[in-house]
């Protein structure tokens, strides 16, 4: 596969015959695109000073969608050529049936540019960043001899898109993406303890490069570690629970992020379905997603539907105002797309997903709030969890969490989990610090087994009344 620029309609397709193509499948019915695509990524690891891993793919195709009501018709191919659209053109006809649909109106155009074009894989060569990454190793064994393992991850990737829409509308965007990770193990008296630290967004591995970025994520690596390492078995019980700005926002994202998106509200399968413009979080909480922000992992100039991303409210001061959209729900529930049409590749169906989805900073100051927490958790670090949208009742593991008691913070604590739903955590938040903050860029969202990137981000907040699951007698 070529480095030089993704230029389909030259190089694969006559664009008019793609556009009659387009036209056909989608007579009769309601909505559709043609979405082009081609992705090149690269991951090399290197762990305990050896190259675990170094791989690059490459792939290319498009996704024709036909949609009439409620019913989708989808094709795609790895193979971009008139043969293989016409195909898809039959395939897709048969979810529009005898048509009677209406064509929506074309997205809006948009020239914003929320990132750079250029290519992040190119930043260094091959050899380059295996040297990085071995002075990586070197400097984090150097901070501390109880290091046994180290880690390092270098991640970047290209994603070029072209969408063709039945009214002739084009849009082309190239979206970057670039990481970088390390994770360290420590011992000490025959106790192992990992701790890991890593971040990118949408521009190239130059900036991850710079020995202040990833010195700074090694230093703070280690320290996870060593708190791991001091880290006592976690309290069990009700309790009110402080959690840190940033990263902890990926509960905000999974409890309740998910329950407003589009379709399922429009199903009914929501826990917030029916309660728009209701008081559904405390006074003071304003949640949004926002595409918009420039070289954040989230964000999107335009999403894989065509509409331009935009900064949605979805919570206001409590009361809910908004749901994320894709073009096909906005239209059956009435309303307007809201840019959250998304899909992992051409070989997948969009639907709405979450850009980056955060909650607004309060007026009080965080050392305050974990000062007025008599006895309780604060949690600063997250790991996995699982959520049921249709009740909003969440897990979450807490990678990095203290015990507090009468405002004091004491003994780290391994084991915690929180447990709750999100609907009677909106609504039981009693303190909004002022210092919201975004996650490093590590976050990734997965729905109908589809992954696509996300950015979450939160100030420090007081929840009263979760159950913390902890292996303390």
């Amino acid at each position: 596969m070529t480095d030089a620029p993704f230029r389909p309609f030259d190089s694969h397709l006559d664009e008019q015959r793609a556009l009659d193509l387009l036209r056909q499948a989608t007579h009769g019915a309601d909505d559709g695109e043609l979405f082009l695509e081609r992705k090149r990524s690269e991951a090399i690891v290197l762990d305990d000073g050896r190259v675990k891993t170094a791989s690059y793919d490459a792939s290319e195709g498009f996704g024709l969608r036909a949609v009439r009501g409620e019913v989708a018709g989808y094709a795609h191919s790895t193979e971009i050529s008139e043969s293989a659209l016409k195909r898809a053109m039959d395939t897709t006809r048969l979810a529009v049936g005898a048509g009677g649909g209406t064509l929506a109106d074309a997205p809006k155009g948009t020239n914003q540019k929320l990132y750079t074009d250029a290519d992040p894989m190119a930043d260094a060569t091959f050899a380059g960043k295996i040297d990085l990454l071995r002075e990586i190793d070197a400097y984090t064994r150097a901070l501390d001899p109880r290091i046994v393992q180290v880690s390092a991850t270098i991640a970047a990737g290209l994603q070029e898109v072209e969408i063709l829409r039945p009214e002739g509308l084009r849009l082309s965007d190239i979206r970057p993406m670039a990481r970088l990770n390390i994770s360290v193990i420590i011992e000490q008296n025959g106790r192992r303890e990992q701790g890991g630290m890593g971040g990118g967004g949408r521009y190239g591995l130059a900036r991850l490069m710079d020995p202040a970025h990833w010195q700074g994520l090694a230093r703070e690596a280690l320290r996870i570690a060593l708190v791991n390492l001091d880290a006592v078995p976690a309290p069990a019980g009700m309790m009110d629970v402080v959690l840190g700005a940033g990263w902890p926002g990926i509960l905000l994202h999974e409890a309740i992020g998910h329950g407003l998106e589009g379709d399922f509200n429009r199903k009914k399968t929501s826990a917030f379905a029916g309660l728009m413009g209701q008081q559904i979080a405390a006074k003071g909480v304003t949640v949004l997603d926002d595409g918009t922000m420039p070289d954040r992992r989230g964000s999107i100039s335009f999403d894989d539907e065509g509409t331009p991303s935009q900064r949605n409210v979805l919570i206001e001061d409590g009361k809910l105002v908004r749901y994320m959209q894709d073009r096909q729900n906005a239209r059956l529930m009435g309303v307007a797309p809201t840019g959250n049409g998304r899909r992992e590749s051409h070989a997948h169906i969009p639907m709405p997903r979450m850009t980056n989805t955060y909650m607004l900073g309060g007026n009080t100051d965080p050392q305050e709030i974990v000062a007025s927490l008599k006895d309780g958790i604060y949690a600063v670090g997250f790991g996995g969890g699982q959520v049921d949208i249709t009740n909003g009742k969440f897990v979450f593991s807490c990678t990095e969490a203290y015990r507090v008691q009468n405002g004091k913070i004491g003994a780290p604590v391994k084991g915690a989990t929180l447990i709750g739903d999100g609907a009677t955590a909106l609504q039981h938040i009693r303190a909004i610090g002022n210092d919201m903050a975004m996650d490093p860029g590590i976050g990734n969202c997965g729905k109908a087994g589809q992954w696509v990137p996300v950015g979450v981000g939160q100030p420090t907040l007081l929840i009263g009344g979760l159950t913390v699951g902890g292996s303390a007698a």
